[in-house]
C-alpha cells in the first residue's frame, strides 16, 4: 500500500507518520487517493470561492488547506511537523509565514508588483516556505488564483493542463519556480499565464 504516496517528480514524499492521517479506509491504490483529493480540492475551491476574507491571514490560508483536504488527511491545516525535501525547517514556518504574509501585505498596500506578478510571487513564496505536509502546491495555485480574483483579474491558467502528472507542463513549472528561487520571475509570470 505504500506505493500509493509516491507522487510525481518534484513532489513532497510523504513521511510514514503523515501517511497514518490517511482518513479514508477505502482508498487503496494512487488513483483511489488521487479521486479522493480532488474531490475533497473542488470542495475547498467552493468554499473559497463563496468566502470574502483577507488572504493574508495564516488563520485563513490553514482553513482553505482543511477544507481542501481535510476529508481526506487528518492533518489537513495543520503545519507542517516534519523536515522535507523542500520549504522551511518546521520550527521556522510560523516565522517565516508571518513575516512573508506582512510583506504581501505591504505589496497590496504600496502596489509594489503589477497584479500578476504580486499573485505569482504569493505563490511562489508560499512553496518556498511549504507550510503543509502535502498539497502544498495545489493550495498555493489556488491562492494566486484568488488574489488574482481580489485584484480584479482573471485566475491563472497555470498551462493549461494538469500540474499533477509528470509531463512537459509540470516541468514547465518547475523550472518557472526554480528560476523564481534565484530572483528570476519571468519564466514564472509566463507560465501562469500560458
Amino acid at each position: 500500500m505504500a506505493d500509493i504516496f509516491a507522487g510525481p517528480e518534484g513532489s513532497t514524499p510523504l513521511h510514514p507518520q503523515d501517511q497514518r492521517g490517511l482518513r479514508q479506509s477505502w482508498i487503496t491504490t494512487r488513483d483511489d487517493l488521487n479521486a479522493a483529493e480532488q474531490a475533497n480540492i473542488l470542495a475547498g475551491r467552493a468554499w473559497a470561492m463563496r468566502s470574502r476574507v483577507a488572504l493574508t491571514s495564516e488563520d485563513y490560508l490553514r482553513r482553505l488547506h482543511r477544507q481542501m483536504f481535510g476529508d481526506v488527511w487528518s492533518w489537513a491545516g495543520q503545519l507542517r511537523q516534519i523536515e522535507t525535501n523542500i520549504g522551511a525547517l518546521p520550527h521556522e514556518i510560523p516565522t517565516r509565514l508571518r513575516q512573508f504574509l506582512g510583506d504581501v501585505d505591504y505589496w497590496i498596500a504600496n502596489q509594489t508588483w503589477p497584479p500578476d506578478e504580486l499573485a505569482a510571487r504569493l505563490h511562489h513564496g508560499l512553496v518556498l516556505i511549504h507550510p503543509f505536509t502535502n498539497g502544498n502546491g495545489r493550495h498555493t495555485r489556488l491562492t494566486a488564483d484568488l488574489m488574482c480574483r481580489q485584484l480584479g483579474l482573471a485566475p491563472f491558467t497555470w498551462g493549461r493542463h494538469s500540474l499533477d502528472s509528470v509531463g512537459e507542463t509540470r516541468q514547465a513549472y518547475l523550472a518557472a519556480l526554480r528560476a523564481a528561487d534565484n530572483h528570476d520571475f519571468a519564466p514564472l509570470l509566463a507560465f501562469v499565464r500560458s
